[in-house]
């Protein structure tokens, strides 16, 4: 068992961002066509995070057009080149699958507050 975590450890990526349910983050993608390789970038909520050490994954969530697109993406693939993170959401559990039967207004998810200690508050970064 110790080999496996050994071997799996060269494979993981160390530059990910601090990410959870209810961010909303860029993901930038690698996509190979033919011989020409480009970045995709694929920007929604993240509606969960799942699994452990190589095999971690997570789901992101958009509306394109009016149809909800939601991608599984592995978190230490090679393909995925930079994860960014344009804002904290304010939820209450792990997973959002809630999320897929609501639209418009009611599908927003609230920015996290932080408090500064001098009794203000301000988004968080």
């Amino acid at each position: 068992m110790e080999e496996i975590r050994r071997i799996e450890s060269q494979y993981l990526k160390d530059d990910i961002p601090e990410f959870q349910p209810g961010d909303s983050v860029k993901v930038h993608v690698k996509i190979k066509e033919g011989d020409k390789e480009r970045i995709q970038i694929f920007q929604g909520a993240v509606l969960q995070r799942k699994g452990g050490g190589i095999n971690e994954s997570f789901t992101v969530r958009k509306v394109s057009a009016g149809i909800g697109v939601e991608k599984v993406f592995p978190l230490h693939s090679p393909n995925i080149a930079k994860i960014e993170v344009l804002r904290k959401g304010r939820v209450r559990r792990a997973k959002l699958f809630y999320l897929r039967g609501l639209k418009g207004k009611a599908a927003r998810i609230a920015e996290k507050r932080v408090d500064l200690g001098d009794g203000k508050k301000a988004k968080a970064q």
